[in-house]
């Protein structure tokens, strides 16, 4: 069963409750999304861990329910 947008942001906003989510279906299967994830709490994290904080928040669901997720994450300015 493919997982609603919805779903995502809140399980983002659960992990990281002060972040600025947009979560926008590319494909429209509910398969294949793109987050843009900005949040406070990745001051001073590579891109890298910014990515694993997000990907943590969706608690193993990549590669299952979600198939794809573009992601894009960065600090608030």
């Amino acid at each position: 069963m493919p997982m609603a947008a919805a779903d995502i942001e809140a399980m983002i906003k659960a992990a990281l409750p002060d972040a600025e989510v947009t979560i926008t279906d590319l494909a429209g299967d509910g398969d294949h999304y793109a987050a843009h994830v900005v949040s406070p709490a990745f001051a001073g994290l590579s891109r890298v861990a910014q990515h694993k904080a997000v990907y943590a928040a969706l608690g193993g669901r990549m590669g299952g329910v979600l198939h794809a997720l573009q992601l894009t994450t960065g600090v608030p300015t």
